[in-house]
């Protein structure tokens, strides 16, 4: 077993086969467990120069300490490991910093408490996959606008509780991904992802001035919190709140394709490329296999984000377990938001539609394709509204 076992690979490898929506995406490499590591490496040394600034630590201390943090060597497995008897990675991240660098370590870590660098660190990783991630939806609905607009007169039967009724447009149901992709993306951007930094009972102390934090969020591009947040964890819950609500808009999405995309109802298909909706047993099918990815984001990053929301029920200054149970399920919802919104992307982009079926699939309960103006004119009011909206 043990033999079998190497040929295949490292048994601790996380390759993302449990995950495929997100393998080989750009959001999954900012929020690895490297990049993790880089972000606390990048906190301890924001914070250094911004004490240095104010004369908390002697000049050249801060230049000394992010020179530490950029050169060090830091084995990620041993990191674990050593995280799993201090309760958090940064303990054992300190040690393997004194370790090896002597003076320049000497005002590391002044005045800051393990939590400071584990928040400023998952909020970093949160703000480049945000980032990312808004740039995929902007193509999302680049995409949508698109589609309403080309099919605004392209009729179809509407459907409710699964069977026909009334004849809309296509453009009209493309108009409402859009819009809904649209909230999704509006309420992502507007998510505030603050820095940490309170020291060990959220006061400061031994920290410097209360303004320090100003200077130590805007050294990292991150909001500035009016006060620590170590038991306030709004900002945690708010971002996992907005990752569900916009991987469920791409669900939406998603789910409607697949029926769409049936055999029997054929007006839309997904893009093509070599290999991809496969049947190891049937090779006559194309699988939308591009959408049960994005559906498969979308039915697990609202679970996840359930236990960011339970995170609010922190115990007085410093949480016991419920911080602890945040930084697997943040970094999920990342990785899964940030793998649904590549991938509807790709399927927005290239969707292929049939409008003759359409028609065909109109006529079989007999319904006349007139009466569709309000439709077409609410397609219109849909594209006006999102143009009209900030990119």
């Amino acid at each position: 077993m043990t033999t079998e076992t190497s040929r295949i690979g490292d048994a601790g490898t996380d390759a993302g086969l449990f995950s495929p929506v997100r393998v080989g995406t750009a959001v999954e490499a900012v929020v690895s467990e490297v990049a993790f590591v880089r972000g606390m490496l990048d906190a301890e040394a924001a914070l250094a120069r911004v004490q240095e600034r104010l004369g908390v630590v002697p000049e050249g201390a801060g230049e000394a300490v992010t020179r530490l943090c950029g050169g060090v060597s830091v084995d990620v497995w041993a990191l674990a490991r050593g995280a799993r008897d201090a309760g958090n990675p940064v303990v054992p991240l300190l040690d393997a910093l004194r370790a090896v660098g002597g003076d320049e370590a000497v005002h590391l870590h002044r005045g800051a408490t393990s939590q400071d660098i584990v928040d400023t660190a998952l909020m970093l990783m949160a703000a480049r996959a945000k980032e990312i991630i808004l740039a995929d939806l902007t193509r999302v609905l680049d995409a949508l606008a698109g589609v309403a607009d080309a099919h605004r007169s392209t009729p179809m039967p509407g459907r409710t509780l699964g069977k026909h009724a009334v004849p809309i447009t296509f453009g009209l149901k493309a108009a409402g991904w859009l819009l809904l992709v649209r909230d999704a993306r509006d309420a992502l951007r507007h998510t505030i992802l603050p820095a940490q930094l309170g020291g060990a009972a959220g006061t400061m102390a031994g920290l410097g001035p209360a303004t320090l934090i100003d200077a130590y969020a805007g050294e990292l591009g991150l909001a500035s919190p009016v006060t620590p947040w170590h038991t306030r964890r709004t900002p945690v819950a708010t971002l996992g709140a907005a990752l569900a609500t916009t991987t469920g808009a791409l669900g939406k999405i998603a789910g409607d394709v697949v029926l769409m995309a049936q055999d029997e109802i054929g007006e839309l298909a997904e893009p093509p490329a070599p290999g991809r909706g496969g049947s190891s047993a049937m090779p006559h099918k194309r699988n939308p296999v591009l959408s049960v990815l994005i559906t498969s984001a979308a039915q697990q990053v609202p679970a996840l984000a359930q236990i960011l929301q339970a995170s609010l029920t922190a115990a007085h200054e410093r949480p016991t377990g419920t911080w602890h149970a945040e930084w697997l399920p943040l970094r999920e919802c990342l990785r899964l938001t940030g793998g649904a919104a590549r991938t509807a992307a790709e399927l927005c982009e290239g969707l292929e539609i049939a409008p003759e079926r359409m028609d065909a699939n109109l006529r079989i309960t007999g319904h006349l394709t007139g009466g569709l103006g309000a439709s077409e004119d609410l397609v219109a009011r849909a594209l006006e509204e999102y143009r009209a909206s900030p990119p």
